[in-house]
């Protein structure tokens, strides 16, 4: 079963959205069936009001159960509210026409809500990685996804950092994942570099992410979309992997920015949805390949205050690093979550560590509300916010200065690299 269109020119409206939802519901046995939908959280571009209106409008009187679990990772919980906010409904609304329906926050970090469905051996491991990390990975996920008959994936996709192409059976892991798995892949995302992987469909982390989930024996149905403009722009329906993919080939269309050459300097002004510096380093991400050597990324976001709500402290321990500032003091740091070590370096980006000089391939530039202090304590540059003056920099755009709103959703690349 695969249900899909893509909007090519322009965009899907909210009734074709429903048609296809409705085409590839049909031809599931749903009824009296409890059905588990995961959706990302508030840092991911996605429609997720329509979603969860339309999908309540074709089956939310043929299910037992249509219950929502977002797929936190290790991101901080949502509150009811936020929830409410996030779906289009009030409180109001989901006691009396949504009643049946019940949110959960996905907790990566407390055991009793995991389950360990398996392990990737060393050795398989190592297969799947290219050989960059040989050892028994123990999966674990959120349990409550076996307490149902099926299991959806609201999954938007657009150019991933650690994977290639976010959605799909990422929102299983590392969405509802337990810590040891998220860990693993992603340092070894970030040992290849989000300039190898970003933007790249068939990637070792997506290996691994395919195969954990193939531990998950409860049937799953994945709605993989593209967004442009806060718009569905294409939508397939089907399982995770094969609408994954469709999905993934829309993006790489639509969320690909192609320039000559590169640039040396990028003011790139971050979203709401990016409410700290660990979601906000897509807007690094997303340009670091158009960066010349010596150029700098500015991240400008002033309604920021914090590195991280969920990692602040072990973030603060380490600081902001290349990778080989790592690799070549391992003894130093191997006990380190490799996730926290990840997004050191994704933000950081490439250089050389030599003799006990770190040399960073550009500089990394916060304009947000996070002190200049503590810039300098995790080793980023810092420029006071009120000193940046959006509207007139766009005015001074050139061949080697850009301003990007709404940066770290398209991925920006250097025609034939």
């Amino acid at each position: 079963m695969l249900a899909g269109k893509e909007a090519s020119p322009g965009l899907l409206t909210d009734e074709q959205v429903r048609e296809l939802c409705a085409q590839a519901l049909a031809a599931l046995p749903l009824r009296d069936k409890r059905v588990l939908v995961l959706i990302p959280d508030h840092t991911r571009h996605a429609p997720i009001a329509l979603f969860f209106k339309t999908l309540f409008d074709l089956i939310g009187n043929e299910v037992h159960a249509l219950d929502y679990l977002v797929a936190t990772g290790t991101h901080h919980p949502m509150s009811p509210d936020h929830v409410y906010r996030h779906v289009g409904i009030t409180a109001d609304e989901h006691a009396a026409k949504y009643a049946k329906v019940n949110f959960y926050n996905h907790e990566h970090d407390n055991p009793r809500e995991l389950k360990t469905i398996g392990t990737i051996s060393a050795a398989e491991l190592a297969e799947l990685s290219g050989g960059l990390l040989s050892q028994d990975v123990v999966v674990t996920v959120n349990r409550r996804i076996f307490e149902y008959d099926y299991v959806f994936l609201i999954s938007p996709v657009v150019p991933h950092e650690t994977v290639g192409f976010s959605g799909g059976n990422k929102y299983f892991f590392p969405g509802a994942g337990g810590v040891k798995i998220i860990e693993t892949f992603h340092w070894i995302g970030a040992v290849i570099t989000n300039l190898v992987v970003n933007g790249v469909k068939d990637t070792p982390v997506r290996r691994i992410i395919d195969r954990a989930a193939q531990f998950i024996h409860v049937p799953k149905v994945c709605f993989a979309f593209t967004v442009e403009k806060k718009h569905v722009a294409s939508l397939y329906i089907g399982q995770p992997e094969e609408a994954w993919s469709k999905a993934a080939d829309s993006s790489a269309k639509l969320h690909v920015v192609y320039r000559s050459k590169p640039v040396r300097r990028i003011l790139g002004v971050a979203p709401p949805i990016y409410d700290d510096i660990w979601v906000a380093g897509k807007v690094m991400y997303k340009h670091e390949p158009i960066l010349a050597d010596g150029g700098e990324v500015i991240i400008y976001a002033p309604h920021i205050s914090e590195v991280s709500y969920t990692h602040g402290k072990e973030i603060a321990a380490v600081g902001y690093h290349v990778p080989e500032y790592f690799l070549k003091q391992w003894d130093k740091f191997k006990d380190v979550s490799g996730l926290i070590l990840a997004h050191s370096t994704n933000v950081k980006g490439i250089g050389i560590f030599e003799n006990g000089v770190e040399r960073p391939r550009v500089t990394v530039t916060l304009a947000t509300s996070i002190s200049e202090e503590t810039c300098k304590r995790i080793n980023l540059n810092y420029i006071d916010p009120k000193s940046v003056d959006v509207e007139r920099m766009k005015c001074e755009q050139d061949d080697e200065f850009l301003v990007v709103e709404n940066a770290g959703q398209n991925l920006y690349r250097l025609r034939n690299h």
